[in-house]
């Protein structure tokens, strides 16, 4: 599995395409814009797109899903919490506010434990909500992709409708810090860094060292 980091969208999001070296099919982690960049890089490695795996349903995490299925037909993948969560009118309407088109319905709901293949990719779901009710993580050995939960030195936000900061935290704690220390953490923004590892974060995370919430 060959992992490419894009940085997309207005707000910055880690975009990842994930390739399977004997099949050239790739799936896209977040794509939150920039749908040219992404289509372009594909084309330039001669990849076919068939998922958009989204870590979260926020808008700036989703932004590109419209358009690459569109161009595509890549396949839009999201937990289930996450799409009844975000496809309730009001609070579409709230997160208009950031100007970015949402998602449309995806077309395969996970959940914790499930398990996402293509070729020889295998990514496993861990649900940690707090960021959102349906946020996950992405596992595949030794890569984590850690969406908005998890981020270089800081966890993500949770004063947006569905967000709880002691459930993330437990989230993190519980779901994530149990992994290989040497797991290499893929965050969705590259606020504090471009990535960490598990130890890392478990030995200086300033938000994991004790109850400051």
């Amino acid at each position: 599995m060959k992992v490419t980091q894009l940085t997309v969208g207005s707000m910055g999001v880690c975009c990842y395409i994930l390739a399977c070296e004997e099949t050239s099919q790739a799936l896209a982690i977040d794509p939150g814009g920039d749908e040219q960049l992404i289509l372009d890089h594909c084309r330039q490695n001669n990849l076919q797109l068939k998922m958009l795996v989204c870590t979260h349903g926020h808008p700036d995490h989703v932004a590109a899903n419209a358009v690459l299925k569109e161009a595509t037909g890549a396949e839009i993948v999201m937990h289930q919490e996450d799409a009844a969560f975000f496809g309730q009118p009001e609070v579409e309407q709230y997160f208009s506010m950031l100007g970015l088109p949402p998602s449309p319905p995806p077309d395969r709901l996970v959940k914790d434990g499930d398990t996402i293949e293509l070729g020889s990719i295998k990514l496993v779901v861990i649900h940690t909500p707090g960021h959102t009710p349906g946020g996950i993580c992405l596992y595949s050995a030794p890569h984590l992709f850690s969406g908005d939960t998890l981020f270089v030195g800081a966890v993500g936000r949770t004063d947006f409708p569905g967000g709880d900061t002691a459930t993330l935290i437990d989230s993190i704690r519980q779901r994530l810090l149990v992994l290989p220390p040497d797991t290499v953490v893929w965050p969705g923004h590259g606020y504090g860094g471009s990535k960490s590892t598990i130890a890392a974060e478990a030995a200086e995370n300033p938000f994991l060292q004790e109850k400051w919430y």
